[in-house]
């Protein structure tokens, strides 16, 4: 197993025989704990056989059950494990938040190891020299494709977000070489998606995908931000993905603005104050709500 021994158990999981899963599950959410466990108490705990432990073992590149257990705790020495997330019905909210939180900043870290510096500079680069900026996405990716359009029309780049299929291939088709469009999938199999891709690679515009690996939108795109995150079927699974698309958009970001110079973030500062008077004082928050309900004085009284 390499370093990212934990991201692998992820991917390897569906290839695992049923009773072998339960053991990689085990191992995913009670990593510490597998330490201090001799090899019959953990079948116990599990429920499966002593065989299977090994062949679990055997099965991720271990020589036995003590190889196994070294390369766990050389693992966990690197301090970038947090546990899988997991909920029994008896989890108090103190227990399931924190292990949502413990979850996704396992998440983050994981996507941050596996970054492609080159991949996101030549990005930023397309991006800051981009006529128009169309961000695409479905479902949960189509809020983060909202999220990025409101980044972006602030940088001064003519930029939309689209979520509905048959606008995003109008979009498509109106594009050229000095377009660019965003596309952002967790899985990179959106169908419609594809095909909007397609298209707009047809009429020559640059393809950033936000996409796992290997995916078919991975062989689509211009440019592959890959974002590879294991996604459980376990109902109550928070999605980390998502947050992982929302910090690649924040890079993508800030890569453009620093690109742009001193001129853009005067403009950035002019945005924010335009802001201050939408706000309330800090000293009394409801001076201005007071001042809104006090009715006009009569100046003949």
């Amino acid at each position: 197993m390499s370093t990212f021994m934990f991201d692998e158990l992820r991917a390897r999981l569906p290839q695992f025989r049923r009773s072998e899963q339960k053991v990689a599950r085990f191992v995913l959410r009670h990593a510490e704990e597998v330490l201090d466990l001799r090899l019959a108490d953990l079948a116990r705990r599990i429920n499966v056989s002593e065989p299977t432990v090994i062949r679990f073992c055997r099965a991720i590149d271990c020589e036995g059950y003590q190889d196994f257990k070294l390369r766990l705790a050389q693992t966990l020495a690197t301090g970038a494990q947090f546990s899988e997330f997991s909920m029994n019905e008896t989890d108090s909210v103190a227990e399931f938040s924190r292990g949502i939180f413990d979850s996704t900043v396992g998440t983050l870290l994981s996507v941050r190891d596996r970054l492609d510096a080159n991949a996101i500079s030549e990005a930023i680069a397309a991006l800051s020299e981009a006529n128009r900026v169309e961000f695409y996405g479905f479902g949960a990716s189509g809020a983060v494709a909202v999220d990025a359009q409101h980044k972006f029309f602030r940088l001064r780049i003519s930029t939309t977000a689209y979520s509905d299929p048959h606008m995003q291939h109008m979009s498509a088709v109106t594009l050229t070489d000095h377009d660019v469009v965003v596309a952002i999938s967790q899985t990179g199999r959106t169908r419609s998606l594809l095909s909007s891709v397609e298209i707009a690679r047809e009429h020559g515009a640059t393809v950033i995908g936000l996409c796992p690996a290997g995916s078919p939108l991975a062989h689509l795109c211009s440019i592959g931000l890959y974002i590879d995150v294991f996604e459980d079927r376990e109902v109550y699974r928070p999605l980390s993905s998502r947050i992982a698309h929302l910090v690649m958009i924040d890079i993508l970001a800030v890569g453009v603005a620093r690109s742009r110079g001193p001129q853009l973030a005067e403009h950035l500062m002019a945005v924010k104050r335009s802001l201050v008077p939408l706000r309330t004082d800090e000293s009394d928050p409801f001076e201005q709500l007071r001042r809104d309900r006090t009715p006009p004085e009569d100046d003949d009284a």
